[in-house]
């Protein structure tokens, strides 16, 4: 026997789907690992001209990892994971080793690194917040209008 799809009842409806947290803890990991190989190719010279290009792919992979989890969780807290993540691994890159040695490169690069890399995410982090007061404040105010208020 065959079930139309287009009668068949839904199994689960969106919101009742839980989050993958092996799938979130492998986006946190991205975000970790997007760090590491920002700071490892940072110093990239092509024809004896510095070419900074970790520093346009890790701003574009934090943001990808930051839509990927709020849209696999929903939570913004939650999607914001990924940033830290990157964020601790870059500072342990920036800590010398036991030899003195340091993986992170004095250098303008490494200023303008943790800048334009958290950057984009962390403004679709504060847009996306934004839009979240504005839709509690305006249903609080369509609630408060449509119940009678006091009467004279």
């Amino acid at each position: 026997m065959t079930v139309d799809p287009a009668t068949a009842a839904p199994l689960e409806s969106p919101a009742d789907v839980r989050p993958r947290r092996g799938l979130v803890a492998l986006l946190v990991l991205d975000g970790a690992l997007c760090a590491l190989l920002s700071v490892f190719y940072l110093g990239l010279y092509i024809a004896g001209v510095p070419f900074p290009i970790t520093i346009l792919l890790a701003g574009l992979a934090n943001l990808l990892l930051v839509v990927a989890v709020r849209a696999e969780t929903g939570s913004l807290r939650t999607a914001t994971l990924p940033l830290v993540a990157w964020a601790v691994v870059f500072l342990v890159c920036l800590v010398g080793g036991p030899g003195g040695d340091q993986l992170a490169i004095g250098d303008w690069r490494t200023l303008l690194l943790p800048v334009a890399a958290l950057a984009p995410a962390g403004g679709y982090l504060f847009s996306a917040r934004i839009k979240e007061i504005t839709r509690a404040v305006e249903a609080t105010q369509a609630v408060g209008a449509t119940q009678p208020g006091p009467r004279p």
